[in-house]
């Protein structure tokens, strides 16, 4: 029996220089003070995985029944909110696009009343969106943007 794919893959943590957040270190604050210790330590963040495969997964599907497709990926995944983050679950949710980084841009998606994956705003390609800087290679489901930055007049 073949095995698919997951739906995400790790990237490196573990190069020189790469930061990741998560605030101030425990080095630095355990002789404070005003350190309260509240217990258990805080939440696990989730470094190291990207869901672009995710994303081209759920853009290939558009037309496809939901169940169908949301079952196949959840079982292709770590966990399921990350295929929340590009479908929205209500119409309030729904955005042409959305962001994911500082550069990447994927189609918003939505189900519809006929249980299919629909696009947000169908008729958005490439050629239409604009990048907000000019150090980065801004990309629209992978293919790169096509306008080159302009600063605003402001």
């Amino acid at each position: 029996m073949d095995r698919k794919k997951p739906l995400y893959r790790s990237v490196n943590t573990r190069t020189h220089g790469v930061r990741h957040g998560g605030g101030e270190d425990y080095k630095s604050s355990r002789r404070r003070d005003d350190r309260v210790h509240a217990g258990a330590m805080g939440g696990r963040q989730r470094h190291g995985l990207d869901y672009t495969p995710l994303f081209k997964f759920l853009l290939s599907r558009v037309g496809d029944d939901w169940d169908a497709m949301h079952a196949e990926a959840i079982a292709r995944l770590d966990r399921a909110e990350p295929i929340f983050w590009t479908v929205a679950r209500s119409q309030a949710e729904r955005k042409p696009f959305v962001c994911m980084g500082e550069s990447a841009y994927y189609s918003g998606l939505f189900v519809d009343d006929t249980n299919r994956l629909q696009r947000v705003d169908p008729a958005l390609s490439v050629e239409q969106m604009e990048p907000n800087c000019a150090c980065c290679t801004h990309t629209f489901n992978g293919v790169p943007f096509t306008r080159k930055y302009r600063p605003s007049a402001d």
